[in-house]
C-alpha cells in the first residue's frame, strides 16, 4: 500500500520559512513525480512543485526563486524549503505522487486529476 506522510505544516509570519516534509512509501515505480500542491479556500488545487525520479524538477511562477525542493532518495523523502512566504501562499499542501514522468503537465490547471497517490494534507498559515 502507498503513503504518503506529511509533516512541517504551521503558522508563519509573512517573510518567514517554513519546511515541508513528505515520507513515501510501498511503492516500486520504475519512474514517478512526486510532489506538491497546495488548495487555499474558494480554489482550484495548483501545482506547486515536483521533482521526478531522475532529477526533473518543476516550480510555479507564483514560488520560483522562493520555493526549494528536493530529495533524499534513501529515505524516500521530497522536501519543500518555503522561504520569504507570503499570505497568499495560505492553503493546505498536499504531497502528490504518480508515475508520470518528468513532472510534466504541472502546469496544467487539472493536473491534479490524474495523480495517483494523495497525502492527508497540512495546514500552512502565512499571518502577522
Amino acid at each position: 500500500e502507498v503513503q504518503l506522510v506529511e509533516s512541517g505544516g504551521g503558522l508563519v509570519q509573512p517573510g518567514g520559512s517554513l519546511r515541508l516534509s513528505c515520507a513515501a512509501s510501498g511503492f516500486t515505480f520504475d519512474d514517478y513525480s512526486i510532489g506538491w500542491f497546495r488548495q487555499a479556500p474558494g480554489k482550484e488545487r495548483e501545482g506547486v512543485s515536483c521533482i521526478s525520479r531522475y532529477g526533473n524538477t518543476y516550480y510555479a511562477d507564483s514560488v520560483k526563486g522562493r520555493f526549494t525542493i528536493s530529495s533524499d532518495n534513501a529515505k524516500n523523502t521530497v522536501y519543500l524549503q518555503m522561504n520569504s512566504l507570503k499570505p497568499e501562499d495560505t492553503a493546505v499542501y498536499y504531497c502528490a505522487l504518480d508515475t508520470i514522468v518528468a513532472c510534466a503537465y504541472y502546469s496544467d490547471y487539472d493536473r491534479h486529476l490524474i495523480v495517483d497517490y494523495w497525502g492527508q494534507g497540512t495546514q500552512v498559515t502565512v499571518s502577522s
